[in-house]
C-alpha cells in the first residue's frame, strides 16, 4: 500500500497533510494492514521531525510558484514548474503509489500532474473558501474532493464533493490544560491572550500589538507567537518598551512554537488573535473565541472569505486590515473578555463549527479507494 502526499508553501498546506497521515497509521494499525508506505513529494520537506515521526519518505521535487501579480520571477518560475512536471512524473511512476492525496499549492503540482497522467487515484482538500488554482484544475480528474468550508463545494463538481472541515494534528487538540500556566510561568488568574500569526508570523499584527504592549499587560498575560524573521526584532524592541514596565514577566514572545506549546497557548487562552488561514480550525477545535485579521489581498481573497464565514457562525469578531489600528484592536479585546456572556457564546459556536473527524474521514476514503482498486 502506497500513499503519495503532496502540497508546500505554508504550514496550512503541510501539517493538514501530517493530520492525515496520523490517522492513516491507526486506521492501518487496527486493521493490521502490512507494508504501508507513505511519500511527502514537494520541493522542501517543510518539517522533517514530522515527517520522521509519521513514517514518511520526502521526495524531492522542483516546483515553481506561479504568482497572481506582475514578476519578473513568473518568468523562471515557468520553466521551473515544467522542470517540475517532467521530474515528479517520472518520481511518481518510480513510486506508483495507489492513491494520491493533495493539499494544493504550488508545490502539489508535480505530484498532482503525474497523478493525471498515470490515472492515478486522487483526493483533493480545499481548506479556504476560495478554492487555489490547483485544486480547481485538479478537481476536474479528482476522484473525490474533500472541503473544510461548505461555500467551497460550490466551485466543484457536486457529485465529488463532502463537507469534512480541516484536518487537524492530535498533538494540538487532545489533552487538557494542565501544565499550560507552568509552562508559560504564567499565574492562573490574569486572562491569557494568544496571538498567533500564521507560520511566518505577520508583521502588521506585530507592530499593532507592539503599541499597545504595555496597555495589555495592565490588564493580561500575552503568548505571541511572531515568526522566525521578526523574533529579534520583536524581542529588542519589546525589551526596551517594557524595560521599566513591573508586568513585562507578562509578555512571551516566539519565533515558532512546538505542537506542546502550542496547545498548552490554546488551552489556557481566554482570547486568541489570528489571521484568516487554517489556525481557524484549531481555534474552533479548542472553543478559543477569537480576534480574526485576515490578510488583505490574498490569493482569491480567500482569508477575508474565510474569516466572514466563520464570524458569521457568532465564534469570532472580524477586524480587517484597513481598519486596524491599536486603539481599536484594544478596545475589542477589552469587550470581548469583559463580557461573559459573549465569551461564553463565542465558545459554544466555536465548538460547533469544529470539524474533529475530518483528518479520519479523509484517511478512511484513500484507503478504501486502495481496497477497491486492488
Amino acid at each position: 500500500m502506497r500513499i503519495v502526499l503532496t502540497g508546500g508553501g505554508t504550514g496550512g498546506h503541510f501539517y493538514p497533510l501530517i493530520a492525515i497521515a496520523e490517522e492513516i497509521n491507526t486506521i492501518t494499525t487496527q486493521e493490521k494492514i502490512l507494508d504501508i508506505k507513505m511519500y511527502y513529494v514537494s520541493d522542501t520537506p517543510f518539517d522533517k521531525q514530522a515527517l520522521f515521526n509519521n513514517g514518511i519518505t520526502f521526495v524531492q521535487v522542483p516546483a515553481g510558484k506561479i504568482r497572481t501579480y506582475s514578476s519578473i520571477l513568473n518568468f523562471f518560475d515557468m520553466f521551473k514548474a515544467s522542470l517540475g512536471a517532467i521530474i515528479g512524473l517520472i518520481k511518481i511512476f518510480l513510486i506508483y503509489p495507489d492513491v494520491i492525496i493533495s493539499k494544493g499549492g504550488y508545490a502539489a503540482f508535480p505530484a498532482v500532474f503525474a497523478a493525471k497522467i498515470l490515472r492515478i487515484p486522487l483526493i483533493i482538500h480545499e481548506s479556504d473558501s476560495a478554492p487555489g488554482r490547483l485544486n480547481m484544475w485538479a478537481s476536474k480528474f479528482a476522484d473525490h474532493i474533500a472541503v473544510s468550508y461548505a461555500e467551497a463545494g460550490e466551485s466543484f463538481p457536486t457529485n465529488k464533493v463532502a463537507l469534512t472541515g480541516q484536518p487537524i494534528r492530535k498533538e494540538i487538540t487532545e489533552g487538557g490544560k494542565e501544565g499550560g500556566y507552568e509552562i508559560f510561568k504564567f499565574d492562573s488568574i490574569t486572562p491569557v491572550i494568544f496571538i498567533v500569526g500564521g507560520s511566518q508570523g505577520s508583521q502588521t499584527m506585530n507592530e499593532t500589538i507592539l503599541r499597545i504592549l504595555p496597555e495589555l499587560l495592565n490588564k493580561y498575560q500575552v503568548i505571541h507567537q511572531v515568526g522566525p524573521k521578526n523574533i529579534e526584532d520583536i524581542t529588542i524592541r519589546s525589551n526596551l518598551i517594557l524595560e521599566k514596565n513591573i508586568n513585562k514577566n507578562r509578555y512571551r514572545p516566539y519565533a515558532y512554537m512546538n505542537n506542546l506549546e502550542t496547545k498548552m497557548a490554546y488551552s489556557i487562552a481566554k482570547l486568541v488573535i489570528s489571521r484568516a488561514g487554517s489556525t481557524i480550525f484549531e481555534i474552533a477545535a479548542w472553543g478559543n473565541p477569537s480576534i480574526i485579521i485576515p490578510i488583505t489581498n490574498s490569493n482569491g481573497n480567500h482569508q477575508r472569505k474565510n474569516a466572514f464565514n466563520y464570524s458569521r457562525t457568532g465564534a469570532c469578531e472580524v477586524i480587517e486590515e484597513a481598519n486596524l489600528t491599536p486603539h481599536l484592536l484594544l478596545a475589542e479585546i477589552n469587550k470581548i473578555i469583559e463580557n461573559k456572556d459573549s465569551l461564553d457564546k463565542m465558545h459554544e459556536k466555536a465548538l460547533l463549527f469544529a470539524t474533529p473527524n475530518a483528518a479520519h474521514k479523509i484517511a478512511q476514503e484513500a484507503i478504501n479507494i486502495i481496497s477497491t482498486h486492488q
